[in-house]
């Protein structure tokens, strides 16, 4: 007898429906074809352990197995339940009448009870475009697929379940998620405040900026000055995610399992890879491709701790994402594509020893150290990084003083009114929806400058020697600045301050 179940295939963030048919035959032998990788190929056994330790049986007879697209690769062990369950309906132990109604995804433990896959959103955001009816997978799961709407999700705990469910001697309860209450009510604020550091006024307007503009920003400053500390408070001062980006986030991190139980991602990412990262790592990639810490960060910040330390070639894969916003895996049969857009914060010392030009400093380094521990980050990535702000360290008078800083909440209202701004500017163009994701053409539309400000930029370009990308920097800076004080036009001033987060360029940081 013949059966069709159907399982799914995740390639980059999206889901393709795999047919899995079940004959079973006159004869002996297991066959399994449509390109398996080694832990669909070893499913066999833990499906067989499994039914019979829930009282069904492997027939045995001759069963061939088709897993079709056949020229796709099928990896994982999130099939086993699949086949499972198209054994069981071809050897008429249950009735197959229903199974082709139902996307049906799990991996098998010995005593058939269910454990977590990965994808399970992207898999069930296909399941209910091509029309099915449910997607059965494991209880832990349930909840984040339940995000998709119009389409019923059975979380279970055992295969028992699935065969009562498909013999009518039980119902399923499908999980039910109010998606919009589930997103507002966890968009609650991030531990990390603003409030608690002292001083930084200058580090703190111009993070205040990044965040509006969604700039990328690198901090340089001796050890202990606070650059990680408030780094680590940028993601309490963005805006609050909207449903879509919350919905591309969690899809993202749905494909590498690393979906927590709310379902929903509300936050927006921050993630701080170690400097011995490799570049598969960052950027993505492996033999089986996998999105990297550039992709996890989509829609949040990536925060990368001492720049010069990592490998160079780590640095210079991050050129292209930082610039088209994605990141393109291409393998011999395949290509695959994972979003990243990331607002990218950096932090390093201004020299190998960690202090610059301070006559008190336990250790000082030779120029021709410092240049090169600066050539280790390219000037190319330096362009692409649009904001670099000194941070010195804090007196003891402002470390001691008992008065409350500004707190995130007042700062994220301000970024949030200016990023509002910038959607009504943009809302007729549907890749770009702040103004760091801006491209010349746009740069040119929404960034005309007067004569005064003409002047002062040409200036500054030829004395810092900033190349043509650092202008298109400046120019977007100052157009967030603008924003932020509901400035239509770009003014003088606002030119002027942009300049400054451009003095850390090479010439003007080691001149």
């Amino acid at each position: 007898m013949l059966v069709k179940v159907f399982g799914s295939a995740v390639f980059g963030v999206e889901a393709t429906t795999i047919t899995v048919e079940v004959n079973i035959d006159k004869g002996i032998g297991y066959h399994l074809v449509g390109l398996p990788d080694n832990a669909v190929k070893e499913s066999s056994y833990r499906i067989s352990a499994a039914l019979n330790n829930n009282n069904y049986k492997l027939p045995g007879k001759k069963i061939t197995i088709n897993m079709a697209p056949a020229d796709l690769r099928k990896e994982g062990s999130a099939y086993d339940l699949t086949l499972a369950i198209g054994i069981l309906g071809a050897s008429n132990q249950i009735k197959s009448d229903k199974i082709s109604e139902y996307l049906i995804m799990g991996e098998l433990s010995l005593d058939g009870s269910l454990q977590p896959i990965k994808g399970a959103l992207p898999i069930a955001i296909k399941a209910r475009e091509e029309g099915f009816k449910g997607f059965i997978l494991p209880k832990q799961n349930a909840k984040e697929a339940a995000i998709v709407n119009d389409l019923d999700v059975f979380g279970i705990e055992n295969i028992t379940e699935v065969i009562d469910f498909f013999n009518e001697d039980e119902k399923l309860q499908p999980t039910i998620i109010d998606t919009r209450a589930e997103f507002y009510k966890n968009l609650d604020f991030p531990e990390f405040d603003f409030s608690d550091v002292k001083g930084q006024e200058s580090v703190k307007r111009a993070m205040e900026i990044a965040a509006a503009g969604g700039h990328n920003i690198i901090l340089i400053g001796p050890p202990g000055s606070g650059k990680t500390m408030l780094s680590k408070r940028i993601p309490s001062i963005l805006p609050p995610m909207t449903l879509q980006e919350a919905l591309e986030t969690t899809k993202i991190h749905s494909v590498v399992g690393k979906v927590k139980d709310a379902g929903l991602m509300c936050q927006r990412p921050f993630r701080s890879p170690h400097h011995t990262i490799s570049d598969v790592a960052l950027v993505g990639g492996g033999q089986y491709p996998q999105p990297g810490e550039i992709s996890l960060s989509h829609n949040g910040v990536l925060f990368l701790d001492e720049l010069p330390e990592f490998k160079r070639t780590v640095l210079e894969v991050m050129r292209q994402p930082l610039e088209d916003r994605e990141v393109t895996i291409s393998r011999a049969r395949f290509t695959v594509t994972y979003p990243s857009s990331f607002m990218l914060v950096a932090s390093m010392n201004p020299s190998p020893s960690g202090y610059f030009n301070d006559p008190d400093a336990p250790v000082t380094s030779s120029p021709a150290e410092m240049q090169r521990y600066l050539s280790k980050i390219s000037g190319p990535l330096l362009d692409r990084i649009d904001i670099h702000i000194e941070v010195n360290p804090v007196p003891f008078e402002k470390l001691s003083e008992d008065s409350k800083a500004e707190s995130s909440v007042k700062i994220r209202e301000r970024v949030t009114k200016a990023r509002e701004l910038q959607s009504n500017r943009f809302k007729k163009i549907e890749t770009i929806h702040y103004n760091a994701q801006m491209n010349v053409k746009q740069i040119r539309k929404f960034c005309e400058l007067n004569k005064d400000s003409k002047n002062l930029l040409k200036n500054a370009m030829e004395r810092l020697n900033l190349s043509a990308r650092a202008y298109d920097r400046i120019l977007k800076v100052s157009r967030t600045i603008a924003d932020l004080e509901n400035e239509q036009e770009i003014l003088t001033h606002h030119i002027s301050e942009a300049i400054q987060y451009r003095s850390l360029d090479r010439e003007g940081w080691l001149g």
